[in-house]
């Protein structure tokens, strides 16, 4: 039984839910929660598109730095692995997805909104690809992603100063696609995803697959 992530569904709308107060800081249990959980979700003939949640407070402030810091060299790299593996499997869901960003989306924590195929933030959200100011580096895999979502220029910006993007700022970069209320994050999310319920689940797979990961 998992400890940090859950799944739910109803009406169609599966919703992958992190749990690990105060911050969601992501550790290597908790990533390979989110790789199965997305998997399960995946797999689930009842669900036609899925949420990615933090709850009402917070997405996640990334990796849980004090873990990374009781690692050798072999167990950041192995650590690294298990991250984008998780990214991975949320990016390979074959159906809609949309991650619903509530306070903060950072370091590895914005490059998982980032797997989703869309996002939606409250207008008092704060992005950052944090890993610098804390000595390290982000992973290649998370790097190249965030270039897709906002081009090169912007991406090594962010990434070499490690500064928060507020709300508005990431609206106009493409980091979020629609800004609303803090509270209504998750309904909105719900509501985008419930779009999709009486679609085609093969044809949706279909023209997923068409744009890969």
């Amino acid at each position: 039984m998992n400890e940090f992530v859950s799944a739910h569904v109803k009406d169609g709308v599966g919703t992958l839910l992190l749990s690990r107060p105060p911050t969601n800081a992501l550790t290597r249990q908790a990533y390979r929660e989110i790789a199965a959980t997305a998997t399960e979700l995946g797999e689930h003939a009842d669900v036609a598109a899925v949420v990615l949640f933090g709850g009402h407070e917070i997405f996640s402030a990334g990796d849980d730095v004090p873990e990374l810091r009781t690692l050798d060299a072999e167990g950041i790299a192995s650590a690294v692995r298990v991250s984008m593996a998780a990214v991975d499997a949320v990016a390979a869901i074959p159906k809609p997805t949309v991650a619903a960003v509530t306070g903060y989306a950072l370091g590895t924590g914005l490059t998982l909104a980032l797997a989703a195929d869309w996002r939606i933030s409250g207008d008092n959200v704060k992005w950052g690809v944090t890993q610098i100011l804390d000595g390290l580096a982000p992973p290649e895999e998370a790097a190249q992603r965030l270039a897709r979502a906002i081009g090169d220029s912007k991406a090594k910006e962010l990434t070499f100063t490690g500064r928060f993007a507020g709300a508005e700022e990431a609206l106009a970069l493409g980091l979020t696609d629609e800004m609303v209320a803090p509270d209504g994050v998750y309904d909105a999310a719900v509501a985008w995803a419930a779009r999709y319920v009486d679609a085609s689940a093969q044809v949706l797979a279909a023209a997923k697959a068409a744009f890969g990961r």
